[in-house]
């Protein structure tokens, strides 16, 4: 069984096909994926989706969508929060977090939203799902500043002792479909040596496709995609597996434990 601790279904690459791509991943060994939200225009989608296949869900907003929220959002983000802190599908505040990659992108208000978000995150004693592009230690400095009841740090590619200090405040780290890359040496050094209770599984599809769905610029101006889906998830998980040393069954094992130790209300899912 495997545990996709990051997956955007709510996106409209699923549109054509959404309940195939559900059902190809329960077939392929995938028991629980967790759907964050990225604004407050796709909380009811990813509620919705969680409640309809038996997944679960987070509710945030992202960083690279800040620059177009409204400051109200956050107030509807609270009421949100609010609205269904008892429902046991709601695992975490997420995606949220700092983008420091993609230019041209607000700092400071990106710094305000997350700041806001990690004090929800904390009202409502929720782990935040973080996204961390370029920028993992300056999210690292709001985590030390508002401490929130853990997470993941989600498609995480820091060095080894960002990694420890992610570890020290209660966070795990995301790997997917990055890993499977013969010449990403740097994060594939990380994922085969931190720590074994750090590590949880994600794709992010339809986004970080693994090695053996890329295609080239010129491929995908003729029409190629490069979607990812959760049924890929056994396959990334082999080649994290091999780089580790450990049967895929062991990884299994930890990276379930290690999602159910950091979003606790998963374990009540699995039954």
């Amino acid at each position: 069984m495997w545990i996709d601790t990051h997956c955007h279904l709510d996106a409209a690459e699923f549109e054509p096909d959404r309940e195939a791509v559900v059902a190809r991943a329960m077939a392929a060994g995938v028991r629980q994926i967790v759907l964050p939200a990225v604004d407050v225009g796709n909380f009811d989608a990813v509620r919705e989706l969680a409640h309809r296949h038996g997944l679960a869900y987070a509710l945030g907003i992202h960083p690279l969508l800040v620059d177009r929220a409204a400051d109200a959002d956050l107030d509807r983000l609270r009421g949100a929060l609010a609205e269904h802190r008892a429902d046991p599908r709601l695992v975490a505040v997420g995606e949220i977090g700092l983008d420091h990659f993609v230019p041209g992108l607000d700092h400071a208000r990106q710094d305000r939203f997350l700041a806001a978000q990690l004090r929800l995150a904390r009202e409502f004693g929720l782990p935040v799902l973080l996204h961390v592009r370029r920028s993992v230690d300056a999210v690292l400095k709001h985590l030390r500043a508002l401490s929130v009841p853990g997470g993941i740090a989600h498609a995480f590619n820091g060095s080894e002792q960002q990694a420890e200090v992610f570890g020290a405040l209660g966070f795990k780290l995301g790997f997917g479909g990055n890993v499977t890359f013969d010449r990403a040496r740097r994060i594939r050094h990380v994922a085969a040596q931190v720590a074994p209770e750090l590590i949880v599984l994600e794709t992010d599809a339809p986004d970080i496709a693994p090695q053996w769905l890329y295609q080239t610029a010129a491929e995908r101006a003729a029409g190629a995609t490069m979607r990812n889906e959760p049924a890929e998830l056994a396959r990334i998980a082999g080649v994290l597996a091999e780089l580790r040393g450990v049967t895929p069954d062991a990884l299994a094992a930890a990276t379930n434990e290690n999602a159910y130790a950091v979003l606790p209300r998963l374990r009540a899912l699995a039954g």
